[in-house]
């Protein structure tokens, strides 16, 4: 692995996070009564909430505890306030900057007192906290998408195939064994034929997978055409060989740059995670050459955990390319920035011969809530001339 750009990455993410920190410290110590006892007790509060997750990552590599596991939830949730909080403090900044430009603008909203500043950083705390629970609700209850795919001409001896897909489910500390057993259960309850999962299967970190013992759940998974997984961005950042080697062991077949006839009846071709050119410094191979070889006149199912380059599976006449990563942006209002970075963000789409489904995902990073969607299972009926 290359610890430069990993390291360089790292030391941007978190001057740009203790930034946003300090810009809504310094707005909400300003908005409580001067002289008030509250004050200290606040700062010692904003403090261990801002600084909780990169302690408990730190932890959980140096000592796997229930106190690592405080802090990683703590942290993980004040990831979503804190989105929250700062845009508030955005608009806050801009009132007060409309209203050096607009003095007629009313003085509650441009110079409030101190008794109004008071009351508008415990309403924004209320409704902060008020959205942060209901988008955890949300995250804890996926969905099941169907998709009906049609793969060649229809025709009365067109087999049916039940292919259950999901993305990002992120195994670790968050998603822990209340997640997973609901993931199993419900893919079960579907009684699908073919598994896939389309990357960030583990949420980087293997260790506390592996002392949760998740893996004894995904064995649980049943499916005749096999249960079959690629790798994802992040399984590269927690160390992707680990990661897979579990994965296998559990009863998961990773497609890593390969194809797999299923049945004869199509192929499932899975592609290694752009992220191996800076994790492993090396290149993952081109869609051409990993198509080498193949029966073309049978349907091809893609996996490629980062949608970009779409263009590149419908040249290739791919059937069906099944991808994840985005999360759609997981909180609102980020989806606009996903929307702007893919093609297609999340959802289903057909572009010329090739069907796509980008997930948002089952799990989550970082804060176990969501908020503009749901978490999804993708049910697909794949009728195959």
């Amino acid at each position: 692995m290359k610890i430069s750009p990993f390291l360089i990455f790292f030391s941007i993410v978190l001057t740009v996070y203790g930034f946003i920190n300090y810009y809504i410290f310094k707005h909400a110590i300003t908005a409580l009564p001067s002289q008030s006892k509250i004050t200290g007790w606040f700062t010692t509060v904003f403090i261990f909430v801002a600084c909780a997750y990169p302690v408990g990552r730190v932890l959980e590599r140096l000592w796997q505890s229930w106190l690592s596991d405080i802090f990683t939830w703590v942290g993980a949730f004040w990831f979503a306030a804190m989105l929250y909080f700062f845009l508030i403090v955005v608009i806050v900044d801009f009132i007060s900057l409309m209203g050096w430009m607009l003095p007629f603008l009313p003085s509650f909203l441009t110079h409030p007192t101190e008794e109004l500043k008071s009351i508008y950083l415990y309403s924004a705390i209320g409704c902060v906290s008020l959205l942060v629970i209901i988008g955890h609700i949300n995250a804890i209850h996926p969905w099941v998408r169907k998709i009906d795919i049609q793969a060649g001409t229809p025709s009365a001896h067109s087999k049916e195939v039940t292919i259950v897909m999901a993305s990002d489910i992120h195994l670790g500390t968050i998603i822990g064994p209340r997640r997973v057993n609901k993931l199993v259960n419900t893919i079960n309850g579907l009684h699908p034929d073919l598994i896939l999962f389309a990357g960030d299967v583990v949420d980087e970190d293997l260790a506390p997978v592996i002392r949760q013992n998740l893996g004894d759940s995904l064995r649980k998974l049943k499916a005749p055409m096999g249960i079959y997984a690629i790798t994802g961005n992040h399984e590269y950042i927690g160390g992707a060989e680990a990661a897979c080697k579990y994965l296998e062991q559990h009863g998961i077949t990773m497609l890593r740059d390969k194809a797999v006839d299923i049945k004869g009846l199509f192929y499932v071709v899975g592609r290694e995670d752009r992220s191996i050119n800076s994790h492993a410094g090396h290149k993952r191979l081109s869609l051409e050459n990993l198509l080498a070889g193949l029966d073309r006149s049978r349907p091809i199912i893609l996996m490629d955990h980062q949608p970009f380059h779409l263009e590149e599976a419908v040249k290739q006449n791919i059937t069906l390319q099944l991808s994840g990563h985005t999360h759609h942006g997981q909180l609102w209002p980020l989806n606009y920035i996903t929307q702007a970075m893919f093609e297609i963000s999340m959802g289903y789409k057909k572009i010329g011969n090739t069907y796509f489904y980008v997930s948002p995902g089952f799990g989550s990073w970082g804060p176990p809530v969501r908020i503009g969607h749901r978490p999804e299972i993708a049910l697909i009926q794949m009728k195959i001339n």
